[in-house]
């Protein structure tokens, strides 16, 4: 009985120095900033915990700055998703009530195997699939089909005339337009050749009436 009573007189002695010691140790603001290590951008979201007090988890914001109350000498420990796991402790001396750190961290690089995905469920699937695949025409079968008769005069119909043809077009008209405008009469008085036929007429006509003399 007297053996117990100084055991517990003992812990309870510890827990009152232990938490004497803890309530004189010095309080700090922690602030910081987490970037990556290789490019210098913020790292969003990083999850901060303190290991010497609790294991209390505190996260930065989206700009990667992160604050709260740590004491000297407390294990600090950064993860975020593909970043490795970083500790780190804050300086035991401190002089001021603030204390302001740059944390980097490292990308985490990950090699997956490789995944083979096959959308045949048996040998059987695969076969028939297989079996039943039309193959598709190679670069001279495409040509081919495309340079037909009945490609072309398809396109011909549908497709309209690029500014090429219509100023090549509107070059003919007008070529020609021009050689025949001299031929063209409008009235029949004035052009030889429908005198040339009247005279025809006439001169079959005479010899016609003589014939019948």
């Amino acid at each position: 009985m007297k053996y117990s009573f100084t055991l517990i007189l003992l812990l309870f002695v510890s827990s009152v120095f232990a938490q004497q010691t803890t309530a004189d140790k010095k309080l700090i603001q922690f602030s910081g900033i987490i970037t990556d290590v290789d490019s210098n951008t913020v790292v969003p979201y990083v999850t901060v915990t303190n290991l010497s007090d609790k294991e209390q988890r505190y996260a930065a914001n989206y700009k990667g700055f992160f604050s709260f109350i740590a004491h000297p000498g407390d294990t600090i420990l950064y993860t975020a998703v593909g970043y490795r796991d970083l500790l780190l402790p804050v300086p035991a001396v401190i002089n001021d009530t603030k204390y302001t750190a740059m944390i980097k961290l490292k990308a985490e690089i990950i090699n997956l195997p490789t995944v083979r995905v096959y959308p045949w469920a048996t040998v059987e699937e695969f076969t028939r699939d297989f079996m039943s695949m039309k193959i598709a025409d190679d670069d001279y079968a495409i040509a081919y089909k495309n340079l037909s008769q009945e490609s072309l005069s398809g396109l011909m119909q549908t497709l309209p005339r690029d500014g090429g043809e219509i100023q090549s077009s509107n070059f003919r008209t007008n070529h020609d337009r021009s050689l025949n405008k001299n031929m063209v009469q409008t009235n029949p008085l004035l052009n030889p050749f429908a005198w040339g036929k009247l005279m025809q007429s006439i001169f079959k006509g005479d010899k016609s009436r003589s014939s019948d003399n």
